[in-house]
């Protein structure tokens, strides 16, 4: 991030200093700093909590990108726990019952994610109400991001989610998570379109973020899981994949999984060479993936988004677009199986100076007639290496109907936290 950004961080941090829980809200307020009212009708005030729900989602052990990197990748096998003495990653690797709701990591995606959703929501209210639209439009598309991305979050590890943010809230399904996001995002892509985003507005806030893209990819993605593969293809197709769109990071803030995990050789390193991936879906020998996400250290290492002190971790990956067309051509109602072949391929056959993030298999093209099942098993395989620790596999794994053996639990437990404090809160799946 810019240094100057840094200033922001303190107005951020006075609305993402409230303590904050889905079913509980209390404010703790310094008498010597500026309210919460001043902070929300000002442009400056809103930047600042803008920059701090990025800070909030995309840095430290607690934000909501490491933890569900973490969560997932346990969870399926992509990752391995290091340290015994880390209980909470340690419970995730055993799963089932030993995932309770005292998990840190658990509570880490839930109760970040609820925060994110409450000052999203702060900035995109708010920011409606200043004069300067164009400048309003950025505060407005790009808290949007942040929010689409914790429902998601939530939708991906929870049957069911909270339908808003307060004491005693209901929830809703998962789907319906989802299909809030895609509403957020669509909110915002009209917004942007009716008054585009100043660019007084990106020199105040990290760069790094395509915005139009984002918006588009994250569509795309959400309306995937929620079964909607029309409006998938369409999103997919308006994304530019010549783009990057990244969280970047600094002295102050740095790569979460290079900091906790690939520096320490402490908490979490990958499975084996393989991904983590078993029998039909193990990688090619030669699929130069594998040594883009993984190093050999003695023993299998990290690489890849977690290489460096401030090594950019993308917000999605112009593969993953591409594998959603693949996937949303197979499972239309009327599947066009050429299509989604000639998408696939272009995933398979892609070298790393192809594209932007150096994310290339470099195979020879599938060729042959398959059918849908056998396209759907390929696609699932290319989503396993192609988006390794990207906090998605979990979802590709119900999609795609993997066996319940192949990981360690379907869906989570609500934290107690949440239990406690609102009697509304689900009946936790029985695995």
């Amino acid at each position: 991030m810019k240094n100057l950004k840094s200033k922001y961080i303190g107005y951020a941090f006075l609305l993402t200093s409230v303590t904050f829980l889905a079913a509980c809200t209390k404010e703790y307020l310094n008498p010597n700093a500026a309210t919460s009212g001043d902070v929300l009708t000002s442009a400056k005030g809103l930047t600042g909590v803008t920059v701090g729900l990025q800070k909030n989602y995309s840095t430290t052990r607690a934000g909501v990108l490491y933890a569900s990197i973490t969560l997932n990748g346990l969870t399926t096998n992509e990752l391995i726990s290091i340290n015994t003495g880390n209980t909470n990653e340690e419970r995730l690797v055993a799963g089932g019952v030993q995932v309770d709701g005292t998990n840190t990591v658990l509570l880490s995606v839930w109760a970040n994610s609820n925060k994110i959703i409450y000052d999203a929501d702060n900035v995109i209210i708010n920011a409606a109400n200043l004069p300067d639209k164009n400048y309003a439009a950025g505060l407005i598309a790009h808290a949007s991001i942040f929010k689409a991305l914790a429902l998601g979050n939530l939708s991906e590890y929870w049957e069911r989610i909270p339908s808003g943010i307060g004491q005693n809230v209901s929830f809703i399904s998962r789907v319906e998570g989802y299909t809030k996001a895609i509403a957020v995002i669509d909110n915002a892509l009209a917004v942007i379109s009716a008054n585009p985003v100043s660019t007084a507005f990106f020199s105040n806030i990290p760069s790094g973020i395509d915005i139009p893209n984002t918006l588009n990819a994250l569509k795309a993605r959400y309306a995937l899981f929620a079964g909607n593969y029309s409006l998938a293809l369409t999103a997919a197709n308006l994304v530019d994949l010549t783009k990057r769109s990244t969280f970047t990071y600094d002295a102050l803030n740095l790569n979460p999984i290079f900091e906790i995990a690939t520096s320490t050789n402490n908490v979490i390193q990958p499975k084996n060479i393989s991904l983590g991936q078993t029998g039909a879906n193990v990688p090619d020998a030669n699929d130069a993936r594998i040594p883009f996400y993984t190093v050999i250290n003695t023993t299998v290492r990290i690489n890849g988004f977690g290489a460096a002190t401030f090594t950019q971790i993308p917000v999605y990956l112009p593969g993953e677009i591409t594998l959603i067309k693949a996937e949303a051509y197979a499972r239309q109602a009327a599947p066009d199986l050429t299509s989604s072949l000639t998408e696939l391929n272009k995933v398979v056959t892609k070298t790393a100076v192809a594209d932007p993030f150096g994310v290339g298999a470099g195979l020879p093209a599938l060729t042959g007639t398959y059918t849908q099942q056998q396209l759907l098993d390929l696609i699932y395989k290319n989503r396993c290496i192609e988006l390794y620790m990207s906090g998605l596999k979990l979802e590709d794994m119900r999609r795609f109907n993997q066996p319940l053996t192949d990981r360690k639990r379907n869906f989570f437990p609500y934290p107690f936290q949440e239990r406690d404090n609102n009697p509304n809160t689900p009946t936790d799946p029985a695995f």
